[in-house]
């Protein structure tokens, strides 16, 4: 007799149902896993043979017989420990100790020796996949439920030992009882509560006004000034200013990190904020390895890639930014296959280009200042609409007083307001909650921003003096858009016009 089961495996992009099948036959006793097992499957014999044990039954190593576990489609790595709970129920079914249709029941979970379920990775796809794949119930480790209710349309029963699996499925047994399902699980959007909001940040209004922009249109944005001046302070409070996830976005977002194990069973509604030291490999800021893992980059997709001290990270990983920042996937090729990746994010970077002194007066400045152009290169730099100089705070202002100490949150409230305004006039413009201006095409551009005549003079002759390349001319538009919706106005003037191409790159 043939055992059959179903599982899944888990990638970014969603996962593949997995067909596990079990035969026994007599001989001695062997247990095989075939069908591309990792380590950690191959590994499964052996917690599975403890936790049937442990959980009443005879041992598999106690019979003489050959077990042969197939994990179909065959030439589909298979990875992680959450095959263990298929792999032990196909093994009961085929020894003739559980009975039960299990057609549309899907099954994941690492089982400790003791017969416990532990959770496991990439819970949300697999659920996501069992769904629209035809499954009718997932059972799901109890640690994993709450994740997993997050998709309609399919029963999830949260499990916490390998005996209690037993008696729900099989209704034969005397012992038979049903796991209640778990409640499906409502996403409720929040403002992030970071620990640095804009009252935090004395003075710098020239940036704050910048990153506001940056926030209402998802533009990448540069902030440059010497050290000590807020740069690290205003990206985290750049944060809080982003509205939280849509709930498409946050199903999206939590599952990448399921997949990452970065989730611990936490829904993420909020865009994402990652920052990466600048001593980080190139695998890990932009992803890859033998068999291609997500970085950073796609890590931080629907939020920020804060790249504090930009010039020092690799040559190499910055220019490897140039396709997420232009075409919001990564792609990863290697011997085994080219992988995509989502990463759709906002590119935060800070930089010191005048580590000689504090403001950059002396000749090492100077060098450093040439170093940094060798180093980021022309397309990088072209590809950030936002350069914002973060300079020195006069002390006066830093002075703790009556007239400037404050404990409300007015400037962080009127600055979501604007964000959440002017996200709402881009979405009816696009007829899409995923779509700003940030992301707006050539044709786009044409289609939804007509300039007046005065209007395109302007552009036109200020694009010529300043030697834009054609993306820099329409990036300048897309700024100077964001911040007519930040007004309310219908069409760009020329003043919107006159402060987007006050943030054109100066490096």
């Amino acid at each position: 007799m043939i055992a059959r089961v179903f599982s899944a495996q888990p990638s970014v992009l969603g996962a593949n149902i997995v067909t596990i099948e079990t035969d026994l036959s007599r001989g001695l006793y062997s247990f095989s896993v075939v069908g591309l097992p990792d380590k950690a499957v191959e590994e499964a014999r052996d917690r599975v043979s403890a936790a049937i044990k442990n959980s009443g039954f005879e041992s598999p190593k106690s019979k003489n017989h050959k077990i042969i576990v197939s994990l179909a489609p065959a030439d589909l790595r298979k990875e992680g420990p959450l095959f263990d709970l298929p792999i032990a129920l196909g093994y009961l079914i085929a020894s003739g100790e559980l009975r039960g249709n299990f057609e549309k029941t899907l099954l994941i979970g690492e089982l400790a020796l003791d017969g416990s379920i532990r959770p496991v990775r990439g819970v949300l796809p697999i659920v996501r996949s069992a769904q629209s794949a035809g499954f009718t119930e997932v059972i799901v480790p109890l640690k994993n439920a709450r994740e997993a209710s997050l998709i309609p349309g399919i029963a999830v029963f949260p499990a916490d030992t390998l005996l209690s699996v037993i008696q729900h499925l099989d209704h034969t047994r005397e012992d038979h009882v049903k796991i209640e399902p778990h409640p499906y699980t409502t996403i409720t959007p929040a403002w992030s509560e970071s620990s640095i909001f804009l009252e935090d940040i004395k003075g710098q209004e020239s940036a704050k006004r910048g990153l506001l922009i940056a926030a209402a249109g998802r533009h990448n944005s540069i902030m440059v000034g010497p050290p000590g001046t807020g740069k690290t302070m205003l990206a985290r409070a750049f944060q809080s200013m982003l509205p939280p996830l849509s709930t498409e976005e946050a199903l999206e977002v939590t599952a990448i990190h399921s997949v990452a194990g970065i989730a611990e069973d936490a829904i993420v509604t909020l865009p994402p904020f990652r920052s990466p030291h600048h001593t980080a490999s190139h695998v890990a800021l932009v992803g890859g390895g033998s068999h291609p893992k997500p970085g950073e980059v796609t890590l931080a997709h629907r939020g920020v890639l804060f790249l504090d001290e930009f010039p020092e990270f690799e040559r190499r990983s910055l220019d490897t930014l140039r396709q997420p920042l232009e075409d919001k996937v990564v792609s990863i090729s290697r011997v085994q296959g080219t992988a995509i990746f989502p990463a759709d994010f906002i590119l935060l970077a800070a930089m010191n280009p005048h580590r000689g002194s504090y403001d950059g007066t002396d000749q090492d400045a100077e060098h450093m200042l040439e170093s940094y152009r060798k180093k980021i290169s022309g397309p990088i730099m072209d590809r950030i609409d936002l350069w914002l100089s973060v300079s020195h705070v006069p002390y006066g202002d830093l002075t703790p007083g009556e007239t400037t100490r404050t404990t409300s949150r007015e400037e962080t409230a009127r600055a979501r307001e604007s964000v959440l305004r002017a996200r709402h006039i881009q979405r009816e413009r696009f007829s899409s909650e995923t779509k700003t201006n940030a992301t707006m095409s050539a044709r786009d551009i044409e289609t939804y921003i007509p300039l007046a005549k005065d209007v395109a003079t302007l552009l036109r002759e200020s694009a010529g003096k300043l030697k834009l390349s054609p993306r820099g001319y329409h990036r300048v538009i897309k700024v100077a858009r964001t911040i007519a919706d930040l007004t309310g106005a219908p069409n760009i003037e020329i003043p919107h016009i006159l402060e987007a191409l006050q943030y054109r790159a100066r490096l």
